[in-house]
């Protein structure tokens, strides 16, 4: 599982995130809401290595995360809320590349794969990236973490400037990863899409989780009252 115990991250005097406690367990989706500035983008720059703890920890399977060391980040891939990519190249040579510099070689029926099984229409695979939407640029962004076979995959504001359908398409994705036993664990703003794919969600405020909750417990009407509460 994923886990953070009493992970706390302090620039100077100012506390970007406070003695944070969590799980999340494999097939899991865990939706952290919170305004700009709330910890969330600082937690995952945590689990992945991008940061130094100043006191707690953050484990991958029950090994903890450091700074320039291989053991954790194997096991897990980040999508970002702008996945980026080499405009000049189509779709199977960015996730070629991006699959080779993990340290993996695919055929090209296997990198096909990939973008289709992340929902990425066929017809687009060798279409450069300069003329792909958000949506399909976010498509390749999964495909390349299914390339990593990573069992955890970090996605920050992931549905940030989707339409609709693209939207509901990522959230298909997400739900098909999570029955595949994969955990995710999704930095959002968008509380209704929270409660439709998640199935955790957490709030957080001033560096602090404040409140957990299971989405089946809770509908996204009484979770837009407790955040706005919250916040």
């Amino acid at each position: 599982m994923l886990q953070a115990i009493n992970l706390t991250k302090i620039y100077g005097k100012y506390e970007a995130l406070s003695q944070l406690n969590l799980s999340v367990d494999k097939g899991e989706i865990f939706c952290l809401l919170g305004q700009n500035g709330a910890g969330k983008t600082t937690t995952i720059n945590l689990f992945l290595g991008l940061l130094e703890p100043t006191s707690g920890e953050a484990l991958v399977n029950g090994v903890t995360v450091k700074s320039n060391d291989n053991k954790t980040t194997g096991m897990i891939a980040y999508i970002p809320e702008v996945v980026q990519l080499y405009g000049n190249l189509s779709g199977i040579e960015n996730l070629n590349f991006f699959s080779r510099l993990a340290g993996f070689k695919y055929t090209n029926t296997e990198l096909h794969h990939f973008l289709s099984k992340a929902g990425l229409q066929e017809t687009a695979h060798l279409k450069k990236l300069s003329s792909y939407s958000k949506g399909m640029r976010q498509k390749v962004g999964i495909a390349i973490a299914l390339s990593k076979n990573a069992d955890y995959i970090f996605m920050d504001e992931p549905i940030s400037g989707l339409d609709p359908k693209a939207t509901l398409e990522f959230t298909e994705i997400c739900k098909e990863l999570s029955h595949e036993g994969k955990a995710i664990f999704m930095a959002t703003h968008d509380i209704f899409n929270a409660v439709n794919v998640g199935t955790k969600i957490g709030i957080m405020k001033e560096g602090k989780l404040v409140h957990t909750s299971n989405t089946d417990t809770i509908s996204a009407t009484e979770l837009q009252a407790l955040y706005l509460k919250t916040i």
